[in-house]
């Protein structure tokens, strides 16, 4: 076939047989010949167990339909009795216990931000990777942590005013990280060293150590003149950066000119939600971008302020350390690495196995775990795992057959690439509804690989919305986030990976911040999460993570995960309770209205860019021009949302139409400042966008448990045919 090269029963695409033959095998130790056939062996035994899954929930989907739709009890004992007799709601094992070995620090014993990325863009993942430290400083200059008030606004040119107000309050984080024995950071005129103590000279006459010396871990310049000294909290690093000579620090009493805070420990790159990837071309950039991340060589030169940068992954940093100054001491200066492969739904014609386009996380594992093995034989600049792991995040799991699955497929890829058993760890989503009602197994099917649970609200609202499609109208997008259900799935995840012993072991996560331009309410909010027992919880940006890593000095989590212990909690009856709308007629048509225009501008916002542009995640203003993360998660709560209120009458289809021909024009005009962007109007027939928009809405019932992946793969493929 034109464009493939043949080995046995797959056919491969031309770029992507050379990028793997020229520069993914290449140092790994694995025979081109031996690994296509090794590939094609997985394939051919994997495919059936991948489509049987895939079957199985459609099986159990039209099943929970005919039963809603024969207008049973979408609730209470007999709701859970026929979810146990499908087999929907399998028998919780009495004891699971996680016994993965060889984590990293970063995922077992710290507690910190995490970051997702598209790996298809360069500059975020570069920018992510080295999100691993972040000046505080900037991050609160720059943010709206601090106010305006008193002619403190950032502009084009540095403000003093606004520089005072950041140095203060980096001083009142300074006395919660590195608490003195005696007064505050505000009243530091310098600091000193005397022998391995750090001492804070209050006046000439007055010094004060630390609260507890045991803080102060080194230094860099020389013990007379130290440079940077290097303190850790709650398991986290900061450095004080000393320069009297500098702008900033020259205006400060104590010569510091900045706080750099160990931020990102972890970053997931992302091969899923947040990227449009939908042939071999888009695929071969993902893996060329993951192979860079892991040999250290991935750089990206841009023009900024009128001049040419090259951006590379940063070196480690090194300082002498205070108990012995002979010893020097290296910290990462780069966050640990996961790889999110796709979930079990698609498949991809960058491969074909007898014709037939191959299981993309089939593919996506193997290339992904092959490129990791460069990092596991230490061939690249920079170490990610020092434990000899790769860690792999695997999406829209449902239950634990499915992770099961997952399983086998990563013992199968650790045989063909001769890694050793369990170097392949599982990141665990509790997205899906079968999953959170039974995680304790799935971490069962999994215990010797889990490294990462989390819950992610947005797609776990979808498949609730979906599952639940002819149960009833659903409650406004904007309610569903304060109904008992969430509120106990929250709070299941993390019990039930305690319970499973992944305290130590694993990272308990929780989901993103989406308004990157609202740090202050970030700030109040997001301490809850670090607060409910999760050492880690994903945000939307470099600075972002910066400030979320102050609520991990603010609480110590690990300390939480203890006292909580073997909380005792079930939820599962919370969990299955659907959030439905108990009275339509208490909506009025202006909130109905607003629901639809809301839900409408949302979707057409991201899905143009999507199909037009090809961009898999970025910050699309919403109706009210606020900006939000956007990826396809959101947009199948969206979508999904105004299928379930036209199935049920609250909506028409002519008021849907109306609402997405006026967002149309709406959404073409935020954007018009984009020299890329290709407007949907005036011809709405010829838009690929747009018609990709109205069918998630108006197909969306019938769609794979409410994925947009389907119809948007489609209508992207037809663009770049068009173009």
């Amino acid at each position: 076939m034109k464009g493939y090269i043949q080995h046995g029963r797959l056919q491969v695409a031309e770029v992507l047989d050379s990028f793997i033959n020229t520069q993914a095998l290449p140092g790994t130790h694995v025979a081109p010949a031996a690994f296509w056939q090794a590939f094609e062996a997985l394939l051919i035994d994997l495919t059936p167990q991948n489509k049987a899954l895939l079957e199985k929930r459609d099986s159990l989907q039209a099943q929970i339909d005919r039963y809603h739709q024969a207008s049973k009890s979408p609730t209470g004992d007999e709701y859970l009795a026929f979810l146990k007799e499908i087999g929907y709601l399998q028998p919780q094992p009495e004891e699971v216990v996680a016994t993965t070995e060889n984590v990293d620090a970063e995922i077992a014993t710290m507690a910190g931000p995490q970051l997702v990325v598209p790996i298809n863009n360069a500059r975020y993942a570069l920018n992510a990777a080295n999100a691993r430290w972040g000046s505080l400083y900037d991050a609160l200059y720059g943010t709206d942590v601090i106010s305006d008030d008193g002619g403190a606004e950032a502009g084009k040119t540095y403000n003093p005013a606004r520089g005072a107000k950041v140095i203060a309050k980096s001083k009142e984080w300074l006395d919660i990280m590195l608490p003195l024995a005696n007064g505050f950071h505000s009243q530091v005129k310098g600091y000193e060293l005397q022998g391995s103590q750090l001492l804070a000279r209050l006046s000439d006459s007055q010094t004060s150590p630390l609260k507890s010396p045991e803080q102060f871990v080194g230094y860099q310049g020389s013990a007379a003149a130290p440079t940077s000294l290097f303190c850790c909290h709650n398991g986290l690093h900061f450095e004080l950066q000393i320069d009297a000579t500098d702008p900033i620090g020259s205006s400060d009493p104590a010569s510091v000119k900045d706080i750099v805070l160990e931020a990102a420990l972890t970053t997931i790159m992302d091969c899923e939600d947040s990227v449009a990837a939908v042939d071999a071309e888009d695929k071969t950039l993902v893996y060329a971008n993951w192979l860079g991340l892991m040999t250290g060589d991935l750089t990206l030169t841009m023009e900024k302020n009128g001049r040419k940068i090259t951006r590379a992954m940063q070196q480690d940093k090194q300082f002498i350390s205070a108990a012995d100054p002979a010893q020097t001491v290296t910290l990462s200066g780069r966050s640990l690495m996961f790889v999110r492969n796709v979930g079990h739904l698609m498949t991809n014609d960058a491969i074909l196995l007898d014709d037939a386009p191959v299981y993309e996380g089939l593919m996506d594992g193997v290339i992904t775990a092959l490129i990791g093995k460069h990092d596991v034989l230490g061939n690249g600049k920079y170490k990610n795992s020092q434990k000899g792991s790769i860690y792999i995040v695997k999406p829209k799991m449902h239950g634990p057959e499915e992770v099961a699955f997952t399983d086998t497929l990563f013992a199968r890829i650790e045989t063909m690439l001769d890694l050793p058993t369990d170097t392949l760890k599982m990141g665990i989503m509790d997205e899906e509804r079968r999953t959170s009602i039974n995680l304790k197994a799935c971490i069962g099917a999994a215990s010797s690989r889990v490294a990462f649970i989390n819950t992610g609200f947005l797609d776990r609202t979808g498949d609730e919305i979906h599952t639940s499609m002819y149960a009833g109208p659903f409650a406004p997008k904007g309610d569903l986030k304060a109904m008992a259900w969430i509120q106990a799935y929250e709070k299941a995840n993390v019990v039930t990976g305690l319970q499973c012993g992944l305290s130590g072991r694993a990272q308990i996560g929780k989901g993103m911040w989406a308004i990157p331009d609202q740090m202050a309410n970030m700030m109040e909010v997001k301490v809850g999460h670090p607060m409910a027992g999760a050492n880690t919880a994903w945000v939307p940006s470099p600075t972002a993570a910066t400030l979320h890593s102050l609520h991990y000095h603010d609480v110590d989590v690990f300390g939480i995960q203890r006292a909580m212990g073997n909380t005792p909690f079930d939820g599962t009856k919370e969990i299955l309770t659907i959030p439905l709308l108990s009275d339509p007629s208490t909506l009025s048509e202006t909130q109905i209205q607003r629901e639809v225009d809301n839900n409408v501008q949302g979707i057409l916002g991201y899905v143009v860019r999507w199909v037009h542009q090809g961009i898999g995640c970025s910050k699309v203003p919403d109706i009210n021009n606020v900006g939000l993360m956007e990826d396809r998660a959101t947009l199948r709560i969206s979508s999904q949302h105004l299928a379930n209120w036209l199935l049920h009458d609250i909506i028409s289809h002519d008021q849907v139409m109306q609402s997405l021909e006026t967002m149309a024009v709406l959404v073409d005009k935020q954007n018009e400042g984009d020299a890329d962007y290709i407007p949907m109007t005036p011809n709405l027939a010829d838009s690929f966008g747009f018609q990709a928009a109205k069918a998630l809405i108006f197909e969306g019932v019938s769609q794979p448990n409410g994925y947009t992946e389907p119809l948007l793969h489609q209508k992207r493929r037809e663009m770049k045919t068009a173009v």
